[in-house]
């Protein structure tokens, strides 16, 4: 079965979110282009490296010929709580247009059965939206559970800060 390429021109909003409690979360990327939402779903390692690569990438970009760099409000970056996710996220890519002067995410499906294509999707963004993508996915992360002081895994919230390597 072939699975949709999606080749958006503009997109409108980007960010990302979570789903589920502390230690449970499903993480997101969201994307809104017109009135098509695409909610992706990815791991929180990948999510960390995408912010941390995305953010590496502004630092090295020649500087911004346009001053005015965002009309966005909070609202248009609002994460949509989705019901179910379009797909899961395999591999992700970045690459800069300097004639638009915009980062181009690309965001391929993880396939589990090799007679399929992958989904895939191409996300033109601009800089405002890649910072308060950075900004909203570093504060995800931090959000999670504590670490072991001793072997630095994630506590269990029903632990009471409990590990088994403390034993």
């Amino acid at each position: 079965m072939e699975r949709p390429e999606i080749n958006w021109s503009h997109t409108d909003s980007f960010t990302a979110g979570t789903v589920g409690p502390q230690g449970r979360r499903v993480f997101y990327l969201q994307a809104c282009s017109e009135d098509q939402i695409l909610s992706l779903k990815v791991e929180k390692q990948q999510m960390a490296g995408l912010a941390d690569f995305l953010s590496s990438m502004l630092n090295d970009l020649p500087p911004s010929e346009n001053t005015d760099l965002s009309n966005q409000t909070t609202e248009e970056t609002k994460f949509v709580d989705p019901v179910e996710a379009d797909w899961v996220i395999g591999s992700l890519g970045v690459t800069y247009e300097q004639s638009g002067d915009q980062l181009i995410l690309i965001a391929e499906e993880l396939i589990r059965e090799e007679i399929s294509e992958p989904a895939q999707v191409r996300f033109p963004l601009s800089r405002a939206q890649v910072e308060n993508f950075i900004q909203t996915a570093q504060e995800l992360i931090s959000s999670g559970r504590p670490p072991c002081p001793y072997c630095g895994s994630p506590l269990e919230p029903d632990a009471a800060g409990w590990c088994p390597c403390s034993n």
